[in-house]
């Protein structure tokens, strides 16, 4: 359920938040909603590159009944990173980034027990897409038991933008799928890596697929063809934190 503390209503409350720069996760408007002060919100909301979806009535009445004037915003619990300033701040740092990749996770559990994984193994940052996919809720930092507070997440337009961006940046982009055939332990992590991570209703995108540069599999020997994404995720991860050990890099 969301506290009251995680989202603000109203047109013009909504205008004034995003004018002083409050880290919105997203906004509801309306299906029906019009007017100059609704136009006004709409041209903010795409200035501002927020993601903004029209939803029945309804969908806004669950969250509050107070006078909403159609609109509501969910408020980030976290500030996003910007991918094109991280990974070049990574290399000036020093460090030889190690990044994860969600593509399509919409289940906040799985992103929660991920997150919490990724900040253990000293992963520099989560990528999600804007659409479609999980967001960092207060429920999501609860459920990483305060990973997310810590461990940056990049939230892109466009998985396939933020894949492409990361090979011309000189990080490997390793596809974990099931239908590849080089077991996980066989692939070199030990450079600037970025592990990739599909939907399990779906898996990785076939156009995010296409442009990985490797791709690996875990091998299974029980009846079920699959595992857990946040359980696959902590094997690739502590794979990488594994070979970067035995090739004494130092895990910041």
């Amino acid at each position: 359920m969301i506290q009251s503390t995680d989202y603000i209503f109203g047109l013009r409350a909504v205008m004034e938040a995003i004018e002083a720069g409050r880290d919105i996760d997203r906004v509801y408007i309306k299906k029906d909603l019009d007017g100059d002060l609704a136009r006004q919100l709409t041209d903010m909301i795409r200035a501002n590159g927020i993601v903004s979806r029209r939803v029945p009535v309804e969908r806004i009445n669950k969250i509050t009944r107070k006078n909403h004037q159609g609109v509501v915003a969910i408020l980030s619990a976290v500030t996003y990173h910007s991918i094109d300033n991280l990974v070049p701040q990574l290399y000036e740092d020093g460090v030889t980034p190690f990044l994860m990749v969600l593509d399509g996770i919409t289940d906040v559990r799985n992103f929660g027990a991920i997150a919490r994984t990724c900040e253990c193994a000293a992963v520099d940052a989560v990528v999600i897409p804007a659409h479609d996919s999980v967001s960092v809720t207060a429920d999501a930092v609860k459920t990483s038991a305060g990973a997310l507070s810590y461990l940056p997440v990049c939230r892109v337009n466009s998985t396939l933008s933020a894949v492409r961006y990361l090979k011309a940046s000189g990080v490997r982009v390793v596809a974990v799928s099931e239908k590849a055939d080089i077991n996980y332990t066989m692939a070199d992590y030990s450079g600037p890596v970025a592990l990739v991570m599909g939907a399990e209703d779906r898996g990785i995108s076939p156009e995010v697929l296409r442009e990985c540069n490797t791709f690996v599999s875990i091998p299974m020997f029980g009846h079920i063809g699959s595992l857990n994404v946040s359980v696959a995720a902590g094997v690739l991860a502590y794979e990488v934190v594994r070979q970067r050990l035995s090739s004494n890099m130092e895990i910041i």
